[in-house]
């Protein structure tokens, strides 16, 4: 294949994915070109539409001893593009369905194949249309690290009042990058490009409350555990135990002294590995 038919993949948004090691990938293949790893992928996505059928049959209690035997193929194509988790699933599918037990075959099948789909769609949306690089792929990563180690770690502040953005901005950029959001609606579209290490949230907003803006921010996989703190002029033991139970690691009362935000941000703030 020439390389001028072949396609990249956005490294960063691959490195997100839980379900793909490519780290592991690389320390085991130091000398793989990047461009063969993105042919593994590919070949992934083109073969994954027949296990995601067979999966079907499963769940819908059609499926014969050649369509397991083929299921169980795919493992191999999993742990090349450096994907495990799905390996003991399948060979769960696998067990029930050969031991007659067609219920528990087909709920885990329907289980493992909304994994796939999720799968496959994230790495087609990682997908880019240009000609593969050539580097190898532990350089690439390498690099990554690089430039992540030495660029400042990222701060959100969330909160529907501008001068608060603003004062929060002035008291962090000398250390930290501080990004401002004074529309909580907007804050799926800014996580698509923009990863933070630590979010600041303002606990009551006209649009969404902190509160709401929590499940928003835990579905990216990689912010499951990103530090969230909450800015609320309600310092309650009841807002605190609420934000708690949902996942906020601290708050601050408004108005704050500098030192306290930049203590409490410093605290807790953890600089991610695999985003740049």
């Amino acid at each position: 294949m020439g390389s001028e038919n072949r396609h990249d993949f956005d490294i960063l948004t691959l490195l997100k994915m839980n379900n793909l090691d490519i780290r592991k990938i690389a320390a085991e293949n130091p000398t793989l070109p990047a461009v063969e790893y993105f042919d593994l992928l590919i070949m992934f996505l083109k073969e994954g539409n027949y296990v995601q059928d067979i999966l079907k049959k499963i769940n819908g209690l059609q499926a014969d001893e050649d369509d397991l035997k083929k299921l169980s193929l795919a493992k191999k194509p999993l742990k090349k593009i450096g994907n495990e988790s799905f390996i003991p699933l399948i060979d769960d599918v696998i067990y029930f369905a050969r031991n007659m037990q067609g219920k528990v075959a087909a709920d885990r099948a329907e289980d493992l194949l909304q994994e796939f789909i999720k799968l496959s769609d994230k790495i087609t949306a990682a997908r880019r249309k240009e000609s593969g690089t050539r580097k190898f792929l532990s350089t690439i990563i390498d690099e990554l690290d690089k430039e992540n180690e030495s660029r400042k770690m990222r701060v959100l502040t969330v909160d529907d009042s501008d001068s608060l953005i603003t004062t929060v901005c002035d008291i962090l950029k000398d250390i930290y990058q501080v990004y401002g959001l004074n529309n909580p609606t907007k804050l799926e579209k800014f996580l698509q490009q923009i990863t933070p290490e630590l979010f600041l949230l303002d606990y009551k907003m006209p649009e969404l409350s902190g509160f709401e803006l929590i499940p928003i921010i835990r579905s990216f996989e990689e912010h499951k555990d990103t530090p969230i703190i909450f800015l609320t002029s309600m310092g309650t033991s009841d807002h605190v135990t609420e934000a708690d139970k949902l996942g906020a690691c601290d708050f601050i009362v408004k108005p704050f002294k500098d030192t306290l935000l930049r203590e409490k941000v410093a605290k807790h703030i953890v600089r991610k590995k695999n985003n740049v």
